[in-house]
């Protein structure tokens, strides 16, 4: 009799060697996962979902069958093409990297949340009807017809078991990691970013995007009351990402405070300058409402940059005792740790050491594994 060959499929339909994401998270999860090449003593095969153009861009192990999808998330697509696809291949296990997945899918599946902010935080995308249902129906289906969940933090597990009843031994909280691309660098390469940029010594720096559970306006506010002190006169604020036009707040806030030249929006910036601002930096701040994760900080403490973080959600998780906190309401007490940290040379240099120890405390090699264990465990 011929051996029984398992077959696992992966939804990466977000798939990128970018460094955000999910679809990093794909990424670099699957660049160990391929290795694998038996499954619970027989042989596997590994079955990868793409869209174009990550399908005709990317190649990968022999044992890895690529299928072509082209179905994007909350789509019709994603419900009818999607599942006729992953009906097609007969895995007899898919790992969805995101809870947005057939509702008609009803075979062994395991699925990843990586958050619940919509759930806290909807944003002014999901204000349409249809979008809030669409997303209850999706991830509630997600959460009950899985046989396992993954969460990428405890706090995300918790927020799961509050939000959908689940009992907590369907649930494995897996951390991920930063990239090892995230590093010290020469100083001469910082300077280069300064010039690139306009920037001066010293800047705080924020990565990320502008909706509102970041708390970006927050932020802006607190470094206006540092403003204010002879102390800070040439400090600067340096604000990645892309400008979101559902978020004119933003900007806004920066003219009312009149912070214009004072405030640098960047824009998405290449890989090269952002971990050179990360390294430049003279302290990086995460001012957010909620993370179900919260990696930039990490790759701020990858990079030897002190970081101060809000006192939410998987923050203190994450960040441990490698860190300072605010409270993310308080903007008085944002500023104060702030400039408390900005201040203290003997502080930052302590946060330097911590940071570089809590950051290689992660690893996508111990992800990929505990993530394999959990294939294991559901058959």
């Amino acid at each position: 009799m011929a051996q029984k060959t398992y077959k696992i499929g992966i939804d990466a339909r977000m798939f990128s060697d970018a460094f955000t994401g999910i679809g990093r998270y794909n990424f670099e999860l699957t660049k160990r996962l391929f290795e694998e090449k038996t499954f619970k003593e027989k042989s596997l095969e590994w079955v990868i979902f793409l869209n174009e153009p990550q399908y005709s861009q990317f190649d990968f192990p022999k044992n890895v069958k690529k299928v072509c999808v082209n179905a994007g998330h909350y789509s019709l697509a994603e419900q009818v093409k999607f599942c006729w696809l992953l009906y097609k291949e007969q895995c007899d296990l898919v790992h969805f990297s995101h809870f947005n997945l057939p509702l008609l899918y009803w075979r062994r599946f395991v699925v990843t949340i990586h958050d619940t902010t919509i759930s806290f935080y909807p944003g002014k995308k999901m204000n349409a009807w249809w979008r809030k249902l669409a997303y209850k129906l999706v991830i509630r289906h997600a959460v009950k017809a899985a046989s396992h969940i993954i969460t990428v933090s405890q706090h995300t597990k918790k927020d799961v078991i509050q939000l959908f009843g689940t009992a907590s031994e369907k649930i494995s909280a897996i951390h991920i990691a930063p990239s090892p691309e995230f590093r010290i660098i020469a100083e001469e390469d910082c300077a280069v970013v300064r010039d690139k940029f306009s920037l001066n010594s010293d800047f705080v720096l924020y990565t990320g995007n502008w909706r509102e559970h970041k708390n970006l306006v927050g932020l802006i506010e607190a470094f206006a009351q540092l403003k204010a002190k002879p102390a800070f006169r040439d400090l600067q604020l340096v604000i990645t990402g892309k400008e979101d036009p559902h978020y004119p707040e933003v900007k806004e806030t920066i003219a009312r405070l009149k912070l214009a030249n004072d405030v640098k929006l960047v824009g998405l910036v290449e890989i090269n300058d952002l971990i050179a601002l990360f390294n430049a930096a003279t302290i990086y701040v995460c001012p957010s409402f909620y993370e179900g994760f919260g990696l930039p900080p990490l790759e701020a403490m990858a990079c030897g940059t002190p970081v101060a973080v809000s006192n939410a959600a998987s923050l203190p998780e994450v960040c441990g005792s490698a860190a300072m906190y605010f409270d993310p309401h308080n903007i008085a007490d944002m500023a104060a740790v702030l400039e408390n940290l900005l201040q203290d040379k003997t502080k930052q240099a302590s946060l330097r050491t911590q940071g570089l120890q809590q950051a290689h405390g992660f690893s996508w090699d111990e992800t990929a594994h505990k993530t394999y264990e959990v294939y294991k465990r559901v058959f």
